[in-house]
C-alpha cells in the first residue's frame, strides 16, 4: 500500500508538473481545490478517464487519468453542456449561450455557432461583464440542449431560442434547420440509437414534459411532476428507461412517459435534487438526495428524533429498490473519502450533490459534485472519493486543479518567506507553510458568523506574529447583487487579531458596528504597540484605530453618500489617505446618488475631500498611487451598463493629484484593480473580468497582455515578491494563478480570432 501510495504521489506531481507547462508563462492553478459549485459531470464514451466539469464561475474542467488532475479551460462564459462525437474521442462540444467545439481533446475550441463571421460584436454590459455575442443571421439564439447523432457526428441536434424550437444540422452546424417548435425550454435530448437512421426517434425531457419526435410527427407527454432531473438510457432490446425526479418523489417509464411508476424510496421524508443513469445500462442510475429520515416520521418525532441523512442512492433493478450507498449526517461516512471539505466544514457542508454523471460504458464509474466538491466513485457507489484536492505531505491540501473558489489577495509573512495567505471567499482564510505548495484552513477564532470571507489581512512589519484580518459572512463584495434584496446594515463582519502568524485570532472591534469590512491599511510610520489602522467598511464608512485594533471610531465627516460602500483604501509616500467608494447602482446611469465615489484626507481621516472622477466614470474600483510621486494616480474603473463594450471603464492616469485624469487602457472595462510593483513603481498590473492580465512597463501608457492567464473573473495581480517576473492574480471563482509575466504569447483555450480575450 505505501509503494502504491509514493507511486500515486509521484505520477500526480509529474502530471500538474506537465500540466503547468501548458500554459505560457507556465501558469498554474494554486490553493487547496474545490470550494464552489460544480456541474454536468460528463464522462467521455470513448474513454471513461477522460471527464469534464463545469462551475458556475465560468470555468470548465476536463481531466485525462480519471480525475486526478484537471485542466481549466475558459469560454468566457458558464457551461450548460457538453457532448462527445459518437467516432472521434477528441471531438467534444460544449454550450455556453454560443456553441463550441474543440477536435483536439478539449485543448482548444473553436466558436461554431453562431459563426464567427457572422458576428457583429460582443456587449458586455451586466454585473458580471456576461458576454452576448451579437450575430446576424441568428437562427438559433440560445442553446438550452444539445446532442450528437450516435451514427453520423455531422448531424448534430439542438434545443435552441425563445420559441424555443427543435434543430437540427446535418453539416456540422453550417446550417440548421427548424424541425419544430416545442412546449417549454428542454434540459436534455437523446437520440434513440435503435430508431431509423433517416428518421430518428428524437426525445426531449424539460421539466414540465417530455417530447417525443420521430416519423409521426411530435408527441407531448405531461411528467407526473415538475422534473428537477432527468435521465434516460436505452435497453439492449431498444428500450428506453427514463428516471426524472422532483422534489418530493422519484419515477420511473418505460414506454416514452405514457405511463410513469414511482417506486419506494427507504425511510421518509427524502427530498431529491439529481438522477443520472449509465446510457447503455439504464437498470442502474443514481439519484441525490436529502432531508431522509430512518423509519417513521412520526415515530420519531415521538422520540426527538431530528437526525436526518443525505448522499446518493442507486438502483440495480430499474428503479424498483433503492439502496443507501453514500449516507451521512453531521459525522462523515466511513466510505466517503473527502479531502479537506468534510473535515473543516463537516460532510454537509457542501449538501448533497447537484448533479450527477454516470459513465455510459461503465455503470460502476460515476461522479457527484456539489457546492464545494466533485465526488468520484469506481465501484459503483460503495466508495466516493474525492477528486478535487489531494492531501499533500505534512497534512495540507493542494488543488487537483479543480479549483472554484473567489479570492482576494495573496498575502506574505514579512518574517517568514514560507509562510504564506489567501484571504477566500465562502472557505475563509487559508494559510501555507511551505512556500504555497500546501494549505490548511486558518480561521481558528474568527466567529462562526464572520467566518465566510476573510477580504484581507494586514501584517505588522515590526513585531514577528501580529497581524489583523477583516471578515464578513457577506460574500462577493463590491458586485451589487449582495444589496439588491437586503441592506448593507444588516452585514455581519468585524476585525480580528492574530499574535501567532495567523493560526489562531482573537475579535479586536470594540467601538466597530458589525459590518462587512473589505479592507485594513496599517500606517507603517505609526508607533509600534499603538498602531493605527483604517477599515473600510461596506455601508458604513471608514473606522481608524490608534491603539492596534483594540478599539475603533468611525471617521466619515465629509463622506456625503448615505452608508457609504466603502470599499478600498490606499495611503501614498506622504500619508495622505483615499478611499474608493464603490458604485451602487447597475443600470448604466450616471449622476445620481448610485455612483461611486474617490476621496482623499490629508489629516489622518479626521476630513475627507472628494475628487472629482474621469468624465463618464462612476465605478471607481481600485487605486494605485506613485510610490515616488504621490501626485500620481492610477485608477481602476468598472464600466456601466450602456454601449457594446460598457461605457466609462478601464485604467485612467492622472499627474497632478487627480485634477484632471485621462484614460490608458479602454481595451478592458471592467477592470478590478490596478497595482504596482514595489520594487519599480513604473511596472503597473491590472485584471478584471475581460478574461485578461495586463501589464505596463512604462508608468501605465503603455499596456499589453500577459500570456497564460484568461480566466473570465480576475480580481487583482499581485507581484510575486521572490520572483520579479511572477505573479499570482487572484479571480472570481477560477482559484489563485501563478505564473510568469515572460511567457510567449500563444493560443490558450479559445482559438477563434474573433473572440480571442484582450483584441
Amino acid at each position: 500500500m505505501l509503494g502504491k501510495a509514493i507511486g500515486f504521489i509521484l505520477v500526480t506531481a509529474l502530471a500538474v508538473s506537465t500540466a503547468a507547462l501548458d500554459r505560457p508563462g507556465g501558469f498554474k492553478v494554486i490553493g487547496p481545490g474545490g470550494g464552489g459549485a460544480m456541474f454536468h459531470p460528463t464522462v467521455s464514451p470513448h474513454d471513461p478517464n477522460t471527464v469534464l466539469i463545469a462551475c458556475d464561475m465560468t470555468g470548465a474542467y476536463i481531466t485525462h487519468d480519471g480525475g486526478r488532475t484537471w485542466r481549466m479551460f475558459n469560454l468566457r462564459g458558464v457551461v450548460q453542456f457538453f457532448a462527445f462525437d459518437p467516432h472521434d474521442p477528441k471531438t467534444i462540444y460544449a454550450g455556453t449561450r454560443e456553441l463550441w467545439r474543440s477536435t483536439d481533446g478539449g485543448e482548444s475550441w473553436k466558436l461554431v455557432y453562431p459563426k464567427p463571421s457572422t458576428i457583429e460584436g460582443i456587449r458586455m454590459n451586466p454585473d458580471h461583464a456576461d458576454e452576448t455575442i451579437i450575430a446576424k443571421p441568428d437562427p438559433l439564439g440560445v442553446i438550452h440542449a444539445f446532442a450528437v447523432d450516435p451514427d453520423d457526428g455531422h448531424v448534430l441536434y439542438a434545443a435552441a431560442g425563445t420559441g424555443p424550437g427543435l434543430f437540427v444540422s446535418k453539416d456540422g452546424a453550417e446550417k440548421w434547420e427548424e424541425l419544430n417548435t416545442l412546449p417549454e425550454e428542454p434540459q436534455h435530448i437523446w437520440i434513440d440509437p435503435h430508431s431509423p437512421q433517416n428518421s430518428r426517434t428524437v426525445i426531449l425531457a424539460g421539466p414540465h414534459s417530455l417530447a417525443i419526435r420521430n416519423a409521426s410527427g411530435v408527441q407531448i407527454r405531461n411528467n407526473p411532476a415538475e422534473f428537477t432531473d432527468v435521465s434516460l438510457g436505452f435497453n439492449k432490446d431498444g428500450r428506453t428507461v427514463i428516471y426524472g425526479v422532483s422534489q418530493q418523489a422519484i419515477f420511473v417509464s418505460s414506454d416514452l412517459g405514457a405511463s410513469w411508476s414511482k417506486p419506494d424510496f427507504p425511510g421518509s421524508g427524502a427530498q431529491f435534487r439529481a438522477v443520472a443513469t449509465s446510457l447503455h445500462h439504464p437498470e442502474v442510475a443514481y439519484v441525490s438526495y436529502k432531508n431522509l429520515t430512518e423509519g417513521y416520521a412520526w415515530l420519531n418525532r415521538l422520540r426527538g428524533s431530528k437526525e436526518t441523512w443525505s448522499g446518493v442512492a442507486k438502483t440495480t433493478d430499474q428503479g424498483k429498490s433503492w439502496q443507501l450507498l453514500w449516507k451521512e449526517s453531521n459525522k462523515s461516512a466511513a466510505n466517503i473519502h473527502d479531502a479537506w471539505i468534510s473535515e473543516r466544514f463537516g460532510p454537509g457542508w457542501g449538501e448533497n450533490p447537484l448533479a450527477l454523471g454516470a459513465a455510459e460504458q461503465d455503470p460502476n464509474i460515476a461522479y457527484g459534485t456539489d457546492l464545494g466538491r466533485t465526488m468520484q466513485t469506481s465501484d459503483g457507489g460503495a466508495n466516493w472519493t474525492a477528486v478535487y484536492s489531494r492531501t499533500m505531505p505534512g497534512g495540507g491540501w493542494a488543488s487537483t486543479g479543480l479549483d472554484v473558489t473567489t479570492n482576494y489577495g495573496v498575502h506574505f509573512d514579512p518574517f517568514d518567506p514560507k509562510r504564506q495567505f489567501i484571504t477566500y471567499t465562502d472557505i475563509g482564510l487559508f494559510r501555507s507553510e511551505d512556500g504555497g505548495k500546501s494549505w490548511q484552513s486558518s480561521t481558528a477564532g474568527v466567529p462562526q458568523e464572520w467566518m465566510n470571507t476573510t477580504y484581507w489581512m494586514v501584517f505588522d512589519p515590526a513585531v514577528r506574529g501580529r497581524v489583523w484580518s477583516v471578515n464578513s459572512y457577506t460574500h462577493d463584495l463590491p458586485r451589487p447583487k449582495m444589496w439588491r434584496h437586503q441592506s448593507v446594515l444588516n452585514y455581519k463582519g468585524g476585525v480580528c487579531r492574530s499574535d501567532d502568524g495567523g493560526k489562531t485570532w482573537t475579535k479586536s472591534n470594540s467601538g466597530m458596528d458589525e459590518t462587512a469590512p473589505t479592507h485594513i491599511l496599517l500606517d507603517p510610520s505609526s508607533a509600534v504597540n499603538h498602531r493605527i489602522l483604517y477599515v473600510a467598511a461596506m455601508g458604513r464608512g471608514v473606522y481608524k484605530s490608534g491603539d492596534d485594533g483594540k478599539s475603533w471610531i468611525l471617521k466619515n465627516v465629509g463622506i456625503t453618500q448615505s452608508q457609504p460602500l466603502a470599499w478600498r483604501l490606499t495611503m501614498d509616500s506622504e500619508r495622505t489617505l483615499y478611499l474608493v467608494v464603490a458604485r451602487r447602482s447597475e443600470d448604466g446611469r450616471i449622476g445620481n446618488d448610485g455612483d461611486g465615489a474617490l476621496y482623499r484626507s490629508r489629516d489622518a481621516a479626521e476630513h475627507w475631500e472628494r475628487i472629482a472622477l474621469p468624465a463618464g466614470v462612476n465605478g471607481p474600483n481600485g487605486l494605485a498611487i506613485d510610490s515616488r510621486n504621490p501626485k500620481r494616480l492610477y485608477l481602476a474603473a468598472w464600466a456601466r451598463a450602456a454601449g457594446m463594450h460598457g461605457d466609462g471603464g478601464g485604467i485612467f492616469l492622472s499627474e497632478d493629484g487627480g485634477k484632471s485624469w485621462r484614460q490608458v487602457l479602454d481595451r478592458d472595462r471592467h477592470v478590478y484593480d490596478i497595482t504596482l510593483d514595489p520594487r519599480n513603481p513604473a511596472i503597473l498590473y491590472a485584471a478584471g473580468f475581460e478574461s485578461s492580465a495586463w501589464r505596463s512597463v512604462d508608468g501605465g501608457e503603455h499596456w499589453a497582455r500577459i500570456a497564460g492567464f484568461n480566466f473570465k473573473w480576475g480580481h487583482r495581480v499581485i507581484p510575486d515578491p521572490a520572483d520579479a517576473n511572477s505573479i499570482y492574480v487572484t479571480t472570481f471563482g477560477g482559484s489563485v494563478w501563478h505564473g510568469r509575466v515572460n511567457g510567449t504569447p500563444a493560443m490558450l483555450d479559445i482559438a477563434t480570432p474573433e473572440m480571442a480575450p484582450g483584441r
